[in-house]
């Protein structure tokens, strides 16, 4: 490490630290921060920073500039949600067999029929504890049957309104559920 006249180094060994006042080759003098001059060889010390953070933050802007940096507030950015957005439904569960099981291979329409309104029962029971509010249950437009066993199944709870989902977004095939949070207990 090569070492200057006013350089601010420490004792690799020791707990000192100075600054360089003479160079002689390798001998290095510094003078301690208690005023003691000290010779040491170039392999005993490490160049240090010349000065402490706080004196190097007021190189570049000055304290007035600092100062307001830090008490000026700060505006929060908030995402903005667009209306058609805040309305879409939080939750979608595709009641569609090849998403619940690995192979269909076997099963009779009973056993069908009973896996995708357990799954229904679960995911609406699901919803209402995590305090979700809306659903929207893919079902699909087939005969009607998972349908019309559907709305059977919600109408069992008191605090569920269902109705027929986004036709734009899922044309015949699925049912919106809106989940009352707070029903009224007459």
């Amino acid at each position: 490490m090569k070492f200057e006249i006013g350089d601010t180094v420490d004792v690799l060994d020791d707990v000192l630290s100075g600054t360089v006042t003479f160079i002689k080759g390798d001998v290095i003098t510094i003078e301690t921060d208690e005023g003691f001059d000290l010779d040491f060889n170039a392999t005993e010390l490490v160049k240090i920073k010349s000065s402490t953070l706080k004196d190097n933050v007021f190189d570049s802007a000055s304290l007035s500039d600092v100062l307001s940096e830090k008490t000026e507030k700060k505006r929060r950015t908030t995402t903005k949600v667009k209306a058609k957005e805040r309305y879409q439904p939080t939750m979608e569960v595709d009641l569609h067999l090849h998403h619940l099981v690995d192979n269909e291979r076997g099963m009779t329409s009973y056993d069908k029929l009973s896996i995708q309104l357990d799954t229904a029962r679960q995911q609406l029971e699901f919803a209402i504890r995590k305090r979700i509010q809306k659903i929207v249950f893919i079902h699909g437009v087939g005969e009607g049957v998972l349908k019309m066993e559907l709305e059977t199944l919600f109408s069992r709870y008191d605090n569920v309104k269902f109705y027929e989902a986004d036709y734009k977004k899922y044309g015949l095939g699925a049912t919106e559920v809106y989940i009352l949070q707070n029903p009224n207990t007459n």
